[in-house]
């Protein structure tokens, strides 16, 4: 199955609590953090969320 690695670029100072709710849910923390992801139908309905947020690329 296909990964993607998701790297939190934005700050989530004075986000909406559901916006922070998802960042987490990937495993997201601070600003700079990556992680490994798999390229599912869940996955990519978050990634959808926050796209402002964050950059995407195959793993």
């Amino acid at each position: 199955m296909a990964q993607l690695k998701i790297k939190l670029v934005k700050s989530l100072v004075g986000r909406k609590d559901d916006q922070i709710a998802t960042v987490y849910s990937l495993g997201l923390r601070k600003v700079g953090s990556e992680v490994i992801q798999p390229d599912n139908d869940a996955t990519k309905g978050k990634i959808a969320k926050i796209s402002h947020l964050i950059e995407v690329t195959d793993a």
